[in-house]
Parts: C-alpha cells; structure tokens; sequence
C-alpha cells in the first residue's frame, strides 16, 4: 500500500524537497503529489486556513504552486482533489497525500519520479499562521468572557472555561492576520442552558473582557507550537500555547506562530446583528 505523504510544516519548514509520485492534470489546473512536502493543504473537510503558496523546481526551471490542497487515492485506484475526495481525512481505504495545484497545465519538464525542491511563500505562511493562533486565543478568551451565561454544563474548552466555541461555531475561516467566526445562537443553544438574551444585552461589555484578555496574553509572551503523533499528513496535531491561566491544547491541522511576541496586538471584533448568528472578527497586528 502507497504511504501518505511526509510533512514538515509543523516544525514550521519552508524548504523541502522530494520526488514527483503523480502529475494529474484538471480543467487547467494540474495537480503535483509529491512524496515528502513543506507545504501545508487546505482541509477539504474543515477547511478553515487556506494552503500553502510557492514554487516547485528542479535544476534552473521552475513553476508556481497556487495552493496546496488535500489529495487522496482509494485501495481500488480514486484518485480525488479537494471537494472531491468522497471521505473524511484518515478514513480507512485511502491514502492521504498532499497535492500542490498549479496555475495551468504541468510544465513538459514535470514528470513522475523527477527529485524536485519545493519552496513555500515565507510572508504568506507567517501572517496565515499569525491568523490561526489569534484565531485560537480569541476563541479562548471568547468562552472566558460568557462563561457566566450558562446555566447548564456545556462541557469545557482547553482552559476548563464553558465551551462556546465547541457547542456554537459553525464556520470558522482563516486570513492572512486574522480570521471571522460564526456561531449559531439558535433554540438548540438555549436549550443548552446558554442565556442568549443577557448576551445580546451585554454586547459590548463581552467584546470589551474578550479583548482585555487577549492584551494579557499577549503582554505573555507565551509560546506556541505544534505538537505531532506522527510524519505524515493524516497524523494527527495538536497546537499547544502556555498561557497564563494554564496550557492550551487543541486539535488542530494548521500552521501557527513559535510564539505570542509576534504579536503587536490581537483584538476583535462581535456583530450581532442578526439575533441568531454571532459573527467575531479577529485581527491581528504584527510585532514591528
């Protein structure tokens, strides 16, 4: 059986090289696996930060990588792309691979078996990864400021706070610098025990707590990292941030920051103005 394909994203590489395992061609748009990569995929089943950008080369020719994107090929020979692919990442009878989508068609040169250099964008990586770990501590900081707001035990985010984030988002997308969450404020939240109308009522006084203690832990300086179980794409990861109130562990697929000093600032940003939907706007400043 092939293996899926080895990452180093994780430990934050930006170089890598490897061999050309399949060149797949589509609407124009051919596709690269190759058996070892730098770059991170965008998730096709959450699919919250976007994928890695850069270049593939070999010798003096090179071509441009416009995202990386999850791959995948069944026991019985699918190969699938992206929305494509019919499973969930790590379902059994498939391989996972790491595909690098170009802008057009594989150059002649690009071929099966051919060792190549892969190169990610360093500014694009790093302010993707700014936006991801923002995105984490704003969601934090976000289930500390409501904590107050339940009246039944919705179980506990990574810090032991009630768990918003866990029972109410339903999208969450990454940017360069930042990132928007949605959660649903609907029936099943409150009859979850969440008091939505006190929440509505008190607005801007959450938005004010959830950005006090974002300055707090940024002020920390607190490190970040990702922790792996394993080399390849389907190995699970698990970002990892020593806060103040305790240590952060939550499941996650991205790229993050090495640590909170890379920040000027993280604030945010609560609309309701739908009664039923909760949409926050994390930004991100960068240290100068």
């Amino acid at each position: 059986m092939p293996s899926s394909t080895l990452v180093t994203f994780a430990a934050g590489a930006l170089e890598g090289s490897g061999s050309v395992l399949h060149v797949v061609p589509g609407d124009g748009a051919s596709v690269i696996v190759v058996d070892a990569t730098p770059f991170h995929p965008v998730d096709h089943t959450w699919p919250d930060q976007p994928g890695d950008a850069g270049t593939i080369s070999s010798d003096d020719a090179s071509v441009e990588i416009t995202e990386a994107v999850m791959a995948a090929i069944s026991d019985e020979g699918e190969f699938s792309v992206g929305a494509d692919i019919p499973v969930k990442r790590g379902a059994e009878g498939w391989t996972w691979l790491v595909g690098h989508r170009l802008a057009g068609d594989a150059p002649e040169w690009l071929v099966p078996g051919l060792s190549v250099g892969l190169s990610v964008g360093a500014a694009r990586r790093a302010a993707l990864s700014r936006g991801h770990t923002a995105c984490h501590l704003a969601s934090l900081a976000l289930d500390l400021a409501l904590a107050d707001l339940w009246r039944k035990d919705p179980g506990v985010d990574a810090l032991g706070y009630p768990d918003f984030e866990g029972r109410a988002n339903q999208t969450s997308r990454i940017h360069e610098d930042g990132s928007v969450d949605e959660y649903r404020l609907g029936k099943s939240l409150r009859r979850a025990g969440f008091d939505t109308e006190t929440f509505a009522a008190t607005l801007s006084e959450r938005e004010a707590s959830v950005n006090a203690q974002l300055a707090v832990w940024v002020a920390s300086g607190a490190i970040s990292s990702i922790v792996t179980d394993g080399p390849t794409i389907v190995d699970r990861r698990t970002w990892v941030c020593e806060l103040p109130d305790g240590k952060a562990e939550i499941l996650c697929g991205g790229t993050h920051v090495s640590s909170l000093t890379e920040f000027a600032s993280i604030s945010i940003m609560l609309d309701l103005s739908d009664p039923q939907l909760l949409v926050m706007t994390t930004t991100a400043v960068p240290a100068a």
